[in-house]
């Protein structure tokens, strides 16, 4: 009788890694990005295997996507970045940024 080892995720859901590698507060590395909800230079909203993630900052543009792997790189001046609930989402309309 052969006895195999349990592996870490035997039993859940195949979920990828999620990770940020901030470089000189000028490059961004995400992986485990699932979705890309909006983008304009001065802020990112994800969807990543660990909820919504909202970067912002100056001059940010997308440097690189794979979607099949779940990679985004973001460049520019990034001041900051935060997880928010779903229920927290606002939209980059005229009217969400007048009443944030």
């Amino acid at each position: 009788m052969s006895y195999e080892k349990p592996t870490y995720n035997q039993g859940r859901s195949q979920q990828k890694d999620h990770e940020l590698k901030l470089v000189n507060r000028r490059k961004l590395e995400v992986q485990g990005v699932e979705d890309v909800d909006s983008f304009d230079t001065e802020e990112f909203l994800l969807k990543t295997t660990q909820g919504y993630l909202v970067i912002q900052g100056h001059n940010l543009h997308m440097k690189n996507l794979n979607v099949e792997q779940g990679l985004l790189t973001i460049q520019g001046r990034i001041a900051s970045f935060s997880y928010i609930d779903d229920d927290q989402k606002q939209s980059k309309s005229l009217l969400g940024k007048l009443f944030k």
